[in-house]
């Protein structure tokens, strides 16, 4: 078998207060944490672990392209449009900065979001061909 990176283990966020993200990301996202300290909090979601990071002031997890548009690191995957319009509306209910659902010239529809820190986050509504194999498999 040769070495092969097969998934994502962890994600990284930078953020101000550990608690206070922590219940960010337990009452928006339905999180569970795992692991939490005075600068760290371990998250299990979306098939990943994430670890909140007390950073330095004004650390985000967004970067800018040459167009100077600024873009996500990561993209959540929910199935199909309806979702994807019920969780963006659930987003806007609970007041959390949402962008508008965008058709980006490609299969499916998106929307971004921002947590507590300002750190930004994507959703698509097509779910990937090999996770849908793996729930496909799963059901039968």
């Amino acid at each position: 078998m040769s070495a092969a990176l097969i998934r994502v283990g962890t994600v990284y966020i930078p953020v101000q207060n550990i608690e206070a993200s922590s219940s960010w990301y337990i009452g928006n996202l339905g999180v569970q944490i795992s692991y939490k300290d005075k600068e760290k909090a371990m998250l299990n979601f979306a098939g990943t672990s994430f670890f909140l990071v007390k950073a330095k002031e004004n650390e985000h997890n967004y970067f800018y392209d040459i167009h100077l548009n600024q873009r996500f690191p990561i993209t959540f995957e929910v199935n199909g449009v309806d979702r994807l319009k019920e969780l963006h509306e659930r987003f806007e209910r609970k007041g959390i900065k949402v962008g508008g659902n965008e058709d980006r010239g490609h299969t499916g529809r998106n929307f971004v979001f921002h947590d507590l820190d300002g750190n930004m986050f994507d959703v698509w509504s097509e779910l990937s061909s090999a996770y849908k194999a793996l729930i496909d498999s799963t059901v039968k």
